[in-house]
């Protein structure tokens, strides 16, 4: 009988008013990995008292704040301490929570925007590399076992030399609100404070860049953008759009917009080839498009023969069963979960502090690229 036991998992955030915290939670249990063992879950400790009886946590291990959580956890033995911690809170607090767990000693998995600034997301790449700790970045989308499939497929050459990229990531929830003066005040993705650099690209638009950058394996080298705040009191972009010039002269466009009236989780990239396409969206996962000169679609799912080894590990159900959201973020977990072990794992099994330090390097190329009059700008290495 084996001796190998969950990781025991943290949390800071999440608590009774997170939607994404439950994704997480959902997610750890999907793959079998991680037990919940407690956290610091909310600003307010009463609720955060409350959001853990209800998970029949030990109220021990439920913390007032983050500096508490560190102190006492370090406190506990070895094997009884918490392991690895989930930072689910809104974007300013990403880089210094990160930094203080990693300082001490605990692998993180992290909400993105990773930090606000290119600068912050390095010193944490440094502060990874000092500490020897695992860190994982949620750009969940790369956990579907068609985009898995996508990503070697392109690798394999089955659609030739890249010749273009077309991603595009629309939404429309903020359309409702961003028309009234006094409703826009009040929504945190719209404060600098809160939200950081970037409201549009920051959120949604770096995730169709790491999609790019994740199943092609090409580096992104400079983009010229365009963004729009709509209102002149507005600080924070809402809606842009960016060409992408990659290595080897290879053109792309990311398009991102939150005023795209009606529109959902739109998330979809198109890969051209000299040999043929192929094209995957968000809101329709399990179909993976192939497109050839004077062939038929070819239209692959998961759970099939011809899957790749990539996309057969993230595959859980059998053909015909859609996988979904919270199996894509599970595929990121069951990864990071290899790496906090020391298990051997597939190139693109989890993002990493490094797909942070891309996007926000993109993120800023593009604020500065629109700043300057829509300019060609580089993303340094």
């Amino acid at each position: 009988m084996s001796d190998r036991k969950k990781i025991r998992l943290g949390m800071i955030g999440g608590g009774l008013s997170s939607f994404i915290g439950i994704v997480h939670r959902i997610a750890t249990y999907i793959g079998e990995e991680y037990t919940l063992v407690g956290g610091a879950f909310d600003t307010n400790y009463d609720n955060a008292l409350t959001f853990a009886n209800k998970l029949e946590l030990d109220p021990s291990r439920t913390y007032p704040n983050i500096d508490t959580f560190i102190e006492k956890e370090l406190e506990l033995p070895e094997d009884q301490r918490i392991e690895a911690v989930v930072v689910v809170t809104p974007n300013f607090l990403h880089y210094p929570m990160a930094k203080q767990l990693i300082q001490a000693g605990f692998h993180v998995i992290c909400e993105k925007p990773v930090t606000n600034t290119a600068a912050e997301a390095i010193e944490l790449e440094e502060l990874v590399e000092k500490h020897q700790v695992v860190f994982m970045l949620t750009h969940t989308y790369t956990g579907y076992p068609m985009v898995r499939q996508m990503k070697s497929m392109i690798a394999d050459g089955v659609i030739g030399d890249i010749q273009k990229v077309d991603a595009q990531y629309y939404q429309g929830w903020i359309n409702p609100v961003i028309h009234d003066k006094e409703k826009r005040k009040g929504v945190w993705r719209l404060d600098p404070e809160k939200a950081g650099q970037s409201c549009c690209m920051g959120d949604i638009g770096v995730h169709a860049f790491n999609m790019i950058e994740y199943t092609t394996g090409l580096k992104t080298m400079k983009v010229l953008a365009d963004l729009n705040t709509l209102y002149d009191d507005n600080p924070l972009d809402i809606d842009g759009t960016s060409l992408l010039r990659f290595e080897n002269d290879v053109r792309g466009i990311v398009r991102a917009s939150q005023i795209a009236t009606a529109e959902e989780n739109s998330l979809r990239i198109s890969v051209y080839g000299t040999k043929g396409a192929l094209k995957w969206e968000q809101e329709d996962p399990n179909y993976l498009y192939h497109l050839q000169d004077g062939e038929p679609v070819h239209v692959l799912k998961p759970g099939h023969v011809y899957a790749s080894k990539l996309a057969e590990e993230s595959t859980k159900m059998a053909p015909g069963h859609p996988e979904g959201i919270f199996d894509s973020m599970a595929n990121l977990y069951i990864g990071a979960a290899k790496a906090i072990r020391g298990e051997a794992h597939m190139d693109g099994a989890y993002p990493t502090i490094r797909d942070g330090v891309r996007g926000m390097k993109f993120i800023e190329a593009v604020l500065a690229s629109d700043s300057n009059g829509n300019t060609w700008t580089e993303i340094e290495d």
